[in-house]
């Protein structure tokens, strides 16, 4: 209460009337704890937005100057306060009227309410909506005016546990091609926000009965009804998305609705996994959330790698490559990030190898060192998505002994990976100096060529000296095979 009463000082000089509005009310009313403020003022926004910056310590920053749109950003205990102010024109209850959905336009008089008395502006019924649990459009327009709130809808009801009414999902529907009006960066805003939330599966299947998912992600719908070879329980969209789902699953986020007893309790988890998945590629996205989106994309590309051979099995040949090209066109389509987009990329390419490394045994130490590195930092995110599409492919009818065997083969290539990394690897046993000093070698490929081999033995333990290391390269060098072309 201590910055609205400072703010109430400076919002409310004479002949300036202010009122809190939008989700602060809405979060208010339902005891949620926020520090994102919507101040409308009757006076000019940028001049109150200045001042309140110097009264409360902040960073004033311009959002809009045409619509004359500001923000005051202050340090909080745990996260900055963002308290966006702009003008309510003539009249507040026409202006909350023009809002999106009713459980945000409602208002709350600034003065008022840091005095203790509570005058709550509603003229749309947005406190009786959020009684009864629903998310409903203001007006017929809402959409057409500003088409992003077609996925903020989807988000909103989500993020607040809120139904969207009957009336405003159809709407959405009837409008859901304008979603293509929307700016890609905004697109990419709302899904990820989406995908940050528990039982993302669950909303992306939202999105598509809505109609909005293929048109984001048109290449989505070409993998409704692709049929799948006889191990498969779904065709490879509802694979998809149930793919999410059981990611969420092994992720201890979410329950998944074919999750059984037993298929979770063993896989991998501990503090320093769920920090791996919480930790941010780039600017508020977690791997966590990037590998949701990953996730719905790793087998974009099967209808169009799609064969039947002869005896009538049906093959995917190619698909992990071509669907991470398809992933990158999606992505940059959308405005993501470089590093955004080479993350996902990375576990498309590679969703296969860990099944790949071994078929009955646990794979070779060499073979760890290989995935790891070539998975670029991504090798944890690339197993338990082998994980999930494995349960995503058999459904309810997991095999329970088969599925261990995947734990199993997971948890051995981790503690490998963890050994190599911490005990293993930080030795180095030889340098490119000493290949060019004992083997009279000019600088150039062979030398690196050379040490990748050298570091491959000592991760799979087969050479522990720097003498074993000089053996194992003039061994290699008499058989020739690292000078070839």
């Amino acid at each position: 209460m201590g910055i609205l009463t400072r703010l109430a000082t400076v919002c409310t000089f004479p002949e300036c009337k202010a009122y809190l509005v939008g989700g602060f009310v809405r979060d208010w009313l339902v005891g949620r704890d926020t520090t994102d403020l919507d101040i409308a003022v009757s006076g000019d926004p940028l001049a109150v937005a200045q001042e309140a910056a110097e009264l409360v310590d902040g960073r004033y920053v311009m959002l809009d100057e045409e619509n004359r749109v500001a923000r005051v950003v202050v340090a909080g205990e745990t996260q900055p306060w963002h308290i966006d102010i702009t003008s309510f024109g003539d009249d507040i209850g026409r202006d909350l009227l023009r809002r999106d959905f009713t459980v945000n336009a409602m208002g709350l008089d600034l003065a008022a309410f840091v005095s203790g008395e509570i005058l709550l502006l509603d003229p749309a019924g947005g406190e009786e909506d959020l009684k009864k649990g629903l998310l409903r459009q203001v007006s017929d327009r809402v959409f057409d005016t500003d088409p992003s709130r077609l996925m903020r809808a989807v988000r909103l009801s989500r993020e607040l546990n809120l139904d969207i009414e009957p009336v405003t999902e159809d709407i959405i529907r009837l409008n859901s091609r304008l979603v293509n009006r929307v700016p890609s960066e905004k697109v990419r805003e709302e899904l990820l926000k989406v995908l940050a939330l528990p039982f993302a599966g669950n909303s992306v299947r939202y999105l598509d009965d809505l109609g909005l998912l293929c048109r984001i992600i048109p290449e989505l719908a070409g993998m409704k009804d692709i049929k799948q070879p006889k191990e498969h329980y779904w065709d490879v969209f509802d694979h998809s998305v149930e793919s999410v789902a059981a990611l969420e699953f092994i992720l201890r986020e979410s329950d998944w609705a074919y999750g059984r007893k037993g298929l979770q309790e063993d896989v991998p988890w501990t503090e320093e996994i769920e920090r791996h998945f919480e930790e941010e590629i780039v600017g508020g996205s977690s791997r966590r959330t990037l590998l949701k989106l990953g996730m719905l994309l790793h087998d974009i590309a099967k209808p169009k790698m799609k064969t039947v051979d002869a005896d009538g099995r049906v093959r995917f040949l190619g698909h992990t490559k071509e669907g991470s090209v398809m992933a990158v066109n999606v992505l940059e389509r959308l405005r993501f990030s470089t590093r955004e987009i080479r993350y996902i990329e990375k576990v498309i390419y590679h969703h296969l190898h860990p099944a790949q490394m071994s078929n009955t045994e646990m794979p070779t130490h060499r073979a760890i060192y290989r995935y790891f590195r070539d998975t670029e930092g991504a090798g944890i995110d690339v197993v338990f998505l082998a994980l999930a599409d494995y349960l995503a492919m058999a459904g309810p009818r997991v095999d329970i002994d088969e599925w261990h065997m995947h734990i199993r083969q997971v948890r051995y290539i981790i503690e490998v990976h963890k050994k190599q990394e911490s005990e293993i690897m930080p030795v180095r046993l030889i340098t490119g100096e000493d290949l060019m000093k004992e083997f009279k070698l000019n600088p150039g490929k062979v030398i690196g060529k050379l040490l990748t081999l050298v570091r491959e033995a000592q991760a799979a333990g087969e050479i522990l000296t720097k003498e074993d290391a000089l053996k194992y390269v003039r061994n290699e060098l008499d058989k020739g095979a690292c000078c070839a072309a």
